[in-house]
């Protein structure tokens, strides 16, 4: 072969591999990435976007987006006591958008309200602001996976005035807003000339769940706080009453006996006035009425009793739900009808093999153990996978935070399936602690610790109790 033969052969043949190699780049360039939507930004939601971005989205190898109503989140165990005032939610909120730059997934503001099954579509409302303004129209979001964790909202179940004269804590909006509303009646209280009327400072607190009961203990704190600052024309034992309602024979009726019966006895210490057997039957703007023909006067009353899912779940696109408008799903977490879209958390009614018949109950933990076992599933599809883990829940027990007087739970045994009375400083520690490893989840294990001594440092220089 001659040499400028040989010399062409050569070219060629180191040309053309380096050639294919870059229309292939190219092309991969082209493809577009496994989209993955995750409808929901609570503690489930937004620890399975963090953990998702810091892998998958990191390498190149999704594109992850998250949505939210909201642009901050607040861990929803602590509203009550963005509620009660003894969390001020400025230091403990979590700005979505500083959270999505920091670990590779895209966040957008604004609330679902339908959903595209054919064309793999979700549509989001506009967004308006406070004055009513639209800031952001309304959008459509195609997805490869979709994962809705939209969380619960609280169930009224229709009784007559619940809606327009009582407060849920479902948000961090209606916590403050519930705030604002029990300061004003303090500082009115102190500076009017005329006496108290009945319900004016009066709390009702309708369900004794784990929210209401917590909610309860923190609001016997706070007002006394918040008296000893100059509001001297108030005397707390006096002046504001605090009341659960609960149509259950006992509080915490989910919950053992025994923690119950505890619990019970650390509220009447508290002089918090328990109704249990009463089942509420209309609110007004004056107080609460029970089906015994018992009225409780009150101007300020709190809605915790039931959950629902958001009622714009109900039968979404023919997708299956049940009476609470959650999304039935099995126990890989895909809705029975789509196996591209997932649901979990407090939204989904997925089956509890071995307890007759009945779903994960709608906690904290159940949500945290199923975005971790979702982390697997969503790394297997990307991959091409059709093999899902199956989830399977595991209760660890309850904690109730009875806030500066006392924390009790049980604490359930792996392995002999018994449980453990726990209560005092122990409990308290543990019940802090499912904070902090929610947020290590979101911020990591150094993170979590220098925020935690910085507080720790400015504590004795600020108010115990936000006082605006």
């Amino acid at each position: 072969m001659p040499a400028k033969s040989q010399q062409a052969f050569f070219i060629v043949s180191f040309i053309s591999p380096m050639s294919k190699m870059r229309i292939l780049l190219d092309q991969n360039k082209q493809r577009p990435l496994h989209h993955i939507v995750i409808v929901g930004g609570g503690a489930g939601g937004l620890e399975l976007a963090t953990k998702l971005g810091d892998t998958l989205g990191r390498k190149g190898k999704a594109l992850i987006t998250l949505i939210d109503k909201s642009k901050t989140h607040v861990w929803k165990p602590l509203l009550h006591e963005i509620a009660a005032g003894s969390m001020n939610p400025e230091k403990y909120e979590l700005v979505y958008l500083a959270q999505a730059h920091w670990h590779n997934f895209k966040f957008r503001l604004g609330s679902m309200e339908n959903l595209n099954r054919a064309k793999r579509e979700i549509s989001v409302a506009p967004y308006y602001d406070e004055d009513g303004i639209e800031v952001i129209p309304s959008r459509t979001f195609r997805y490869d996976t979709l994962i809705i964790a939209v969380g619960s909202t609280t169930n009224d179940f229709g009784i007559k005035g619940a809606s327009e004269y009582s407060i849920a804590l479902d948000t961090q909006d209606q916590a403050e807003k519930f705030h604002r509303r029990l300061h004003n009646a303090l500082v009115r209280a102190q500076t009017q000339e005329a006496v108290l009327q009945a319900g004016q400072l009066e709390v009702v607190i309708v369900g004794a769940g784990a929210t209401g009961v917590e909610l309860a203990a923190e609001l016997h704190n706070t007002t006394r706080e918040l008296a000893a600052y100059g509001l001297d024309k108030i005397d707390p034992d006096r002046d504001v009453k605090i009341s659960l309602v609960e149509a259950n024979d006992r509080v915490l009726p989910a919950l053992p006996p025994k923690l119950s019966d505890s619990v019970r006895m650390e509220l009447r210490k508290l002089r918090v006035h328990l109704f249990t057997g009463e089942r509420v039957t209309e609110v007004t703007a004056q107080g609460v009425y029970t089906h015994t023909g018992r009225f409780l006067p009150s101007a300020l009353v709190v809605w915790a009793a039931g959950i629902k899912a958001p009622d714009f779940l109900n039968g979404i696109d023919g997708l299956e739900t049940n009476r609470i408008n959650q999304l039935v799903v099995g126990r890989t977490l895909q809705t029975t009808l789509d196996e591209n879209i997932f649901a979990f958390g407090d939204c989904a009614a997925c089956p509890w093999p071995g307890h007759a018949d009945s779903n994960v109950p709608p906690r904290a933990q159940a949500a945290h153990q199923q975005a971790s076992m979702l982390l697997k599933s969503v790394r297997q599809r990307v991959a091409g996978k059709t093999d899902m883990p199956e989830f399977s829940y595991r209760d660890y027990g309850s904690l109730v935070n009875l806030g500066r007087y006392t924390t009790v739970g049980n604490l359930m045994g792996s392995l002999s399936g018994s449980s453990m009375y726990i209560e005092g400083l122990i409990a308290r520690l543990m019940y802090q602690s499912l904070h902090k490893m929610h947020l290590m989840a979101l911020h990591g294990i150094w993170t979590v610790a220098l925020q935690t001594l910085a507080r720790l440092i400015t504590r004795r220089t600020e108010s115990q109790v936000k006082l605006h």
